[in-house]
């Protein structure tokens, strides 16, 4: 029963650190986030970013990124920020041993040993790319997320 628990309990307790999470790099960049618009700063919480925005307001936004990368083009150099979605699927049961459980038989009154299958939940690690920044000039240029 508890097991079936846990992901709505690790839902519940990444919603709450998210703000705590905010709260924390608002705090590491208090020059940035003070020198916003209010309306700046109210999306910047939501964790919404737009063309133009600087790497400090993303990284304000949506925190370290798992995964950067440097982009070389025609147009010169680029840093690209790549976040990830990661969560476990269920991938069915198994059986990982046995319990002995002794009952009477109903007619003779003489012991009967039963094998009850002991089973446990499987679960894989998942994971897929969620958002793309793409930054020159330390001005956020592209905006990429995969299609539904």
């Amino acid at each position: 029963m508890i097991f079936r628990l846990l992901p709505a309990a690790m839902l519940v307790l990444l919603m709450v650190t998210g703000c705590a999470s905010f709260e924390r790099r608002a705090r590491e960049k208090p020059a940035v986030f003070a020198a916003l618009d209010a309306a700046t700063q109210a999306r910047l919480k939501d964790g919404r970013v737009e063309i133009g925005d600087t790497s400090d307001m993303a990284y304000l936004a949506l925190g370290e990124p798992g995964e950067t990368r440097d982009q070389t083009t025609v147009e010169g150099t680029a840093i690209v920020w790549i976040y990830h979605r990661r969560w476990q699927e269920y991938r069915g049961e198994e059986v990982v041993g046995y319990r002995a459980v002794t009952t009477a038989d109903p007619k003779t009154g003489a012991p009967a040993v039963a094998y009850v299958p002991l089973q446990r939940s499987l679960y894989q690690d998942r994971e897929e790319e969620r958002l793309r920044l793409t930054f020159k000039d330390v001005k956020l240029t592209v905006i990429e997320r995969p299609k539904p």
